[in-house]
């Protein structure tokens, strides 16, 4: 008996919401990622995009654990000579959740062109609020610890 091989033809996408209200940021990115590449599937090929869009609200409510949010620090390079930049988990929670959500899922994604496609899946919001109403998102239901 041969093995099932998903075909990007036949790959049906639902939509996910996940809350990050009162989470570990990296807990929910790594289930957001885990969607995003569709190995919640039983019919997951690691060849194939065949995973989910998902929808992460309250990215402003996920908490870092530990000393994480005075430590923590992100370095940039703008591309110019002496142009390395840095700024704080504290200061980036403030002021840009979302991108610090999905900086934090985009590496969990694999760098190629499946893990490109599938970070355009992903949309963060702040608050509870989003636009998707119309694809009828579901829940998700997993356990994030």
């Amino acid at each position: 008996m041969s093995s099932y091989m998903a075909n990007p033809q036949n790959v049906n996408r639902s939509w996910f919401i996940i809350d990050a209200a009162g989470k570990p940021l990296g807990r929910v990115a790594a289930q957001a990622a885990s969607i995003l590449r569709g190995k919640h599937l039983p019919t997951f090929t690691p060849h194939v995009d065949c995973g989910d869009h998902v929808i992460i609200i309250n990215a402003d409510k996920a908490v870092l654990t530990g000393k994480k949010l005075e430590q923590k620090t992100r370095y940039y390079h703008t591309g110019y000579v002496g142009g390395l930049k840095e700024i704080k988990y504290s200061d980036l929670m403030r002021k840009n959740p979302e991108k610090a959500m999905m900086m934090a899922v985009n590496g969990m994604l694999p760098n190629t062109t499946i893990g490109r496609k599938a970070l355009t899946r992903l949309r963060v919001y702040s608050g509870a609020d989003h636009k998707h109403a119309a694809q009828m998102p579901k829940m998700w239901t997993g356990e994030i610890k």
